[in-house]
């Protein structure tokens, strides 16, 4: 009996080695090499495989002129909520793969679910699950009141049988939860290791572009909130999105991380109700549910998401601090810029804060990872330190740069359009953002020092 062959594979970049070694050369991460068998059966395994692996990017062909190549748009057809279009990049591509990640109870089975009943109603379906049984499925699935008579149901783990399933019902839709779970006959290792994944997930992507299917892949994400196995998965599929939401939190986010067919950080909005996830229209409704009683140390901005401006609130809160090394807490925010526009704060707006905790908070759970909170976060710490309210109609955003001046941000116009539209009446933007007709209902301050942003909020 031939001696199998082993491989020592990194967790974080799929990198390979013929020796065990500390340290990945590729990335640089400590300790995330581990243990891979190659190959398998070799007549049978080497058989199937071969099959499996013609076609990864769909029919074979010969080569072809860059010119003659037709460029009709792939048809696309909807999942049945306008969120999940929308983070998609319009709807779904036949023959694409997604990848859904996110924390436990975050949602995705049932999102997904509930996808595939509505889509059952008009074409061939098919849903494997290997983390929960067929009862566990059909008794959620009773108790979102969804219809039950097309979709088709499996519990199955082997890859193989997934696959001679699928090509038994020649689904248009397949999904697999999870990824973690499928296990392939060719490779010896356990289930949800890295050359388990890997393979699993190669199989089931050349599967659906060789088919057409469009085929959704859950998968589950570190403690960290990054997906788990093998970052080469990332690279496989055509989608990943990430959805996001806490226990404690009635609404879910869905953002797109990878999309091959539209825009990249594209954020959906879903409300979990008693009857499964509902999509939310109009998220800056949300996140503006402001207090009655105004409060020093809020102030809104409009972030870009995707392809639409979101308006969310900004909370700031100095206090006294009784540590000889005052702390910096950003929720929502980058700490680290946090830190460093205070610094700009004290050189360029004659303001000291360094005896002084500073608390940041984005209401409503948003992340904010765009530059153009950085003018809003200052003035609402300006707001807070001297207890003097902003007022409540409104809006701010720009980029603050270290010498003091206003930087511009994308999509300005959009952004103040936005504003106008839930009633803001006054706004304060880069200079270089200032509209060059009136916006009706609306006076715009434009500044190009932080300066002059803190001569307006005088």
């Amino acid at each position: 009996m031939a001696k199998s062959k082993t491989a020592f594979v990194c967790n974080e970049c799929g990198s390979d080695y013929a020796k065990w070694q500390g340290q990945c050369n590729d990335c640089g991460v400590w300790n995330s090499l581990s243990e891979v068998r190659l190959g398998g059966p070799a007549a049978a395994g080497a058989a199937r495989s071969g099959k499996a692996r013609g076609g990864f990017a769909g029919t074979v062909s010969e080569a072809r002129l860059l010119g003659e190549i037709d460029l009709e748009e792939l048809p696309r057809f909807s999942s049945g909520a306008e969120e999940f279009d929308r983070v998609l990049g319009g709807g779904l591509v036949p023959g694409s793969a997604i990848l859904v990640g996110g924390n436990p109870g975050a949602g995705k089975s049932t999102l997904l679910l509930q996808t595939m009943c509505h889509l059952a109603a008009n074409m061939d379906a098919l849903y494997i699950t290997g983390e929960e049984s067929l009862q566990q499925v059909a008794m959620r699935a009773r108790r979102l009141g969804l219809a039950t008579d097309r979709l088709r149901l499996m519990a199955e783990t082997n890859v193989e049988a997934i696959i001679a399933a699928a090509e038994n019902h020649r689904p248009r839709v397949l999904v697999v939860d999870s990824i973690q779970v499928v296990h392939s006959d060719d490779s010896s290792s356990a289930p949800g290791s890295v050359s388990q994944v890997r393979e699993c997930a190669a199989f089931l992507t050349r599967f659906a572009k060789r088919t057409g299917t469009v085929l959704f892949l859950v998968g589950h994400v570190t403690k960290d909130g990054s997906l788990a196995g093998p970052k080469v998965l990332e690279h496989m599929i055509d989608c990943s999105i990430l959805l996001e939401g806490g226990h404690d939190s009635r609404f879910r986010t869905l953002r797109g991380q990878k999309n091959r067919f539209g825009a990249v950080n594209e954020l959906g909005v879903f409300a979990m109700t008693e009857q499964g996830l509902r999509e939310v229209r109009n998220p800056s409704a949300i996140f503006l549910d402001r207090s009655s009683e105004p409060a020093s140390g809020s102030a809104v901005m409009v972030v870009w998401e995707g392809t639409r401006p979101l308006l969310v609130e900004i909370q700031a809160l100095v206090d006294d601090s009784a540590l000889g090394n005052p702390r910096r807490v950003a929720v929502g925010l980058e700490q680290n810029r946090l830190a460093m526009l205070l610094a700009v704060l004290h050189r360029h707006g004659g303001l000291q804060v360094g005896d002084q905790d500073v608390f940041a908070n984005v209401v409503g759970g948003v992340k904010v990872l765009e530059t153009s909170a950085d003018l809003a976060l200052l003035l609402a710490i300006v707001s807070s330190f001297r207890d003097r309210q902003l007022p409540r109609d409104m809006v701010i955003f720009g980029e603050v740069g270290l010498s003091g001046e206003i930087r511009p941000v994308p999509s300005g116009q959009e952004r103040l359009s936005e504003a106008a539209k839930h009633g803001f009446r006054r706004a304060i933007v880069p200079k270089a953002n200032a509209p060059r007709g009136d916006i009706r209902g609306m006076q715009v301050i434009a500044v190009s020092r932080l300066e002059e942003a803190l001569a307006a909020v005088e």
